[in-house]
């Protein structure tokens, strides 16, 4: 039997209570996981993105999970459990426009990689699944956001990025219909929850794999040149 409990991760009384009525239905027992996989996508030029949706990314994306994972710490001690955080493609190679999202998810590798550390002596292991694009709700309300965004955004926003706005969003829609299935991103969670060997991260999605290697290798300045050219900015 699935009985749910609703939490906001960016709301400490509600993260307690999450947690409290975890340890209420497990009676005592310890956690087997727990999968940080809240998150949403802020969309904008840097120069332009309201400070505060800037905060909101980060506290979804980034303090979220270690605020949910701090609640229930105790309760994966008991279990030896384990510990999966939803990371993703934008965590290994940064892209324009995208940059609030991108620095959420590159701080959740640097969080996930000392978390696993930090965690290992008491047999708790630390996982992050790097899925490339998903075929998930998060396009159609980043998109959605992203509108609300320009509909506040000043005059000088169109007149710089307005020319650019139609690649962008072709390169978005381009992502979203290529999306794999979530299938394919919960069999590695199930892996990392469950696999006597788990590892620390996996890379999902040909994408992914991709971008991970280019992040790793590429120089920056042909990076760059690969990135706006396959999103189809100019030069």
């Amino acid at each position: 039997m699935i009985e749910p409990v609703l939490l906001d991760v960016t709301d400490a009384a509600s993260i307690a209570a999450g947690a409290e009525a975890v340890g209420r239905a497990l009676d005592d027992r310890g956690l087997d996981g727990l999968v940080n996989n809240a998150g949403i996508a802020v969309a904008a030029p840097l120069e332009f993105v309201p400070i505060e949706e800037l905060r909101r990314q980060l506290e979804v994306n980034t303090v979220g999970p270690v605020s949910v994972t701090q609640a229930f710490l105790p309760l994966l001690r008991k279990a030896r459990g384990r510990i999966v955080h939803i990371g993703s493609l934008s965590g290994l190679l940064s892209v324009p426009f995208l940059g609030p999202y991108c620095a959420s998810k590159f701080a959740l590798e640097a969080l996930a990689d000392a978390m696993r550390m930090e965690l290992a002596p008491w047999s708790i292991h630390v996982s992050i699944v790097d899925p490339g694009s998903i075929d998930t709700p998060i396009w159609k309300k980043g998109r959605t956001a992203s509108e609300e965004l320009l509909k506040r955004a000043p005059p000088e926003f169109q007149e710089r990025y307005g020319p650019v706005l139609p690649a962008v969003r072709a390169a978005a829609e381009t992502s979203a219909r290529r999306g794999i299935s979530p299938a394919v991103v919960a069999k590695a969670v199930e892996h990392a929850l469950t696999s006597r060997k788990p590892k620390s991260r996996y890379l999902v999605g040909i994408d992914a794999r991709i971008q991970g290697f280019m992040g790793r290798t590429v120089p920056a300045r042909w990076r760059d040149r690969l990135v706006r050219r396959a999103m189809g900015l100019p030069r």
